[in-house]
């Protein structure tokens, strides 16, 4: 299925040279993956308080596209650079599931939005990269396949964020956006394990 995930290879050209210089001044993969994971972190605590919440949901498609590109250069510093190891895996993973419980549950808190629907989504977007990581235990790759993975959820929600920040206020629109997300998000993951079984047939 189809993904925002497939221009991931043109965009880590494009960071190739910013990578080269990062690694040759000491940064380390798991440096640059807690920093996304900070980055995601205070972000979401913002997005919590009304006050703020136009400023802060302004500049929520800058804070993922920003968290995109981190998670790109933390995966090429590890394997371009020899910087793999047991625990940038660990934090890899963990860091983007806690990146996106962070940044879209504070979602649920929105008048008019209903939050049990954005928890839903929040639950099957973990199971979704759950999914994906079990295909390694069957001895498939690490499946990323679409419609709704990471870099779509990013996106949506980034959009999402921007229509909030100029004040369009959440209403029946934004609780249709998330529950078109949620039935994507529930085929990903039955995508990801047939393309996982199809993958070691």
């Amino acid at each position: 299925m189809p993904s925002i995930y497939a221009v991931k290879p043109a965009f880590q050209n494009l960071l190739r040279p910013l990578v080269t210089k990062l690694a040759r001044l000491g940064v380390t993969a798991n440096q640059v993956t807690i920093a996304a994971l900070i980055l995601s972190s205070t972000t979401g605590l913002l997005q919590m308080f009304a006050d703020a919440h136009a400023a802060v949901f302004l500049s929520l498609p800058l804070v993922l596209f920003l968290r995109m590109a981190l998670n790109a250069i933390d995966g090429m510093l590890a394997r371009e650079h020899g910087m793999k190891s047991p625990l940038g895996a660990i934090l890899n993973e963990l860091g983007d599931v806690i990146s996106d419980t962070v940044l879209y549950l504070p979602f649920a808190l929105l008048p008019g939005v209903y939050g049990w629907l954005v928890v839903l989504l929040v639950i099957t977007a973990i199971l979704s990269e759950m999914t994906g990581v079990i295909a390694l235990q069957i001895g498939a790759s690490r499946r990323y396949d679409g419609p709704m993975g990471k870099s779509d959820r990013a996106f949506v929600f980034g959009a999402a964020g921007l229509a909030l920040g100029f004040d369009i206020k959440p209403d029946t629109w934004l609780n249709g956006v998330i529950a078109l997300m949620l039935a994507l998000t529930l085929f990903t993951i039955i995508n990801r394990a047939r393309q996982a079984l199809k993958e070691i047939a």
